[in-house]
């Protein structure tokens, strides 16, 4: 397996340890029709600005896939690829946002654990470090939260019957099994002594909404899990990072999207901590943006609060699983050292707006 560097920021060589097995992958590319020869080199380089799933970018025979393997030492909940591969594999055929998928295995014989392959999407991703290389100004920056959030309420709009994925998840109770579950999740991966994450789960457990819209959700839907049209922040190309999606409330989605919006308006503490290219000129507050989804989508949002604190919250979890993992030494990547006072950050933060019960001007 020949490691190359690539000119993509976001693309690097493979970290130490997270290797794949080129030899058996190779197999694997031909038995599924892929590849014409396991003789032709193979070269292997990581994405590199996720936080969750490994993902690597193959190149062999003129062609490009992209490889999603979960991280070492994961809990299956959140990493199951089986789930994913599902997901876009069926939702392409009803909503074009879609990544094309090509092969899935539960077989951890071939590179450690269970995998799928997929198409590289060609276009634009925006990180923060591209929105600041490329000086993105406020007038594109009006455009790309539009197109942003006119595709988020298309894929809320999108027919998951007609996908067959009406048994992905289980509607029916979703918020309670979410609040729950992100609780018990949390405790789990606790390493610090944070009195917000307490005080917030208790505050959900009393105050979630009863009823609510059933549809699908992406449940990481940012910035950078979008793929613009290259040259054009008028379409997106195709949504990334599927591994969570499922059946439930779309305002718990919009809720965990709010949470990563950061806005130039926000403490320094945290725009550094929740790093986003909605700090820059141009973008929506979130207020702005509640309103322009309720008017984009017929949706009233009346647990406002709820939903935000609600996406902080599971943004903490999340962050703390991952630097929970890194303090027991199952991943090296040096980024997630300081996850813990991401997380800390997040609960504080939302108790912050259950306190003020308002989602912007927070400190």
């Amino acid at each position: 397996m020949h490691r190359v560097k690539n000119k993509n920021m976001n693309i690097k060589p493979v970290r130490e340890g997270e290797e794949l097995n080129a030899v058996q992958l190779k197999k694997f590319l031909l038995a599924h029709h892929l590849i014409s020869d396991t003789t032709s080199e193979l070269e292997v380089d990581q994405f590199s600005n996720g936080f969750s799933n490994l993902t690597y970018l193959l190149k062999i025979e003129d062609k490009e896939y992209v490889l999603r393997r979960p991280p070492r030492a994961a809990p299956k909940r959140g990493h199951d690829m089986g789930r994913e591969y599902t997901v876009i594999s069926n939702l392409n055929k009803v909503f074009d946002k879609t990544p094309k998928a090509h092969a899935y295995t539960e077989d951890k014989s071939i590179i450690g654990a269970p995998f799928y392959i997929m198409s590289k999407v060609e276009g634009e991703i925006l990180t923060a470090k591209e929105a600041r290389k490329r000086q993105v100004t406020p007038a594109e920056f009006n455009t790309i939260s539009n197109t942003w959030l006119e595709t988020f309420v298309a894929f809320h709009n999108s027919d998951y019957k007609a996908a067959g994925l009406e048994n992905l998840g289980r509607p029916e109770g979703y918020v309670e099994r979410q609040v729950t579950n992100w609780g018990e999740q949390y405790l789990a991966a606790a390493t610090d002594e944070v009195p917000a994450a307490e005080k917030v789960m208790v505050w959900m457990q009393e105050n979630q909404p009863k009823t609510y819209d059933q549809t699908l959700i992406h449940n990481d839907f940012k910035y950078d899990n979008v793929v613009f049209t290259s040259g054009s922040w008028k379409e997106i190309t195709a949504i990334l990072d599927w591994e969570m999606c499922t059946l439930g409330d779309p305002l718990m989605d919009l809720g965990t999207s709010l949470g990563y919006w950061t806005t130039v308006t926000d403490p320094a503490i945290m725009k550094q901590g929740l790093q986003s290219p909605t700090v820059m000129e141009g973008n929506p507050s979130r207020t702005e943006i509640v309103q322009q989804y309720a008017i984009k989508s017929g949706r009233n949002i009346d647990h406002l609060v709820f939903y935000y604190a609600y996406g902080l919250f599971k943004i903490a979890v999340i962050a703390q699983q991952i630097y929970f993992r890194y303090k027991n030494g199952h991943t090296s990547d040096p980024k997630f050292a300081h996850l813990n006072k991401a997380a800390e950050l997040c609960c504080n933060t939302a108790w912050q707006a259950i306190q003020k019960k308002q989602i912007d001007n927070l400190f």
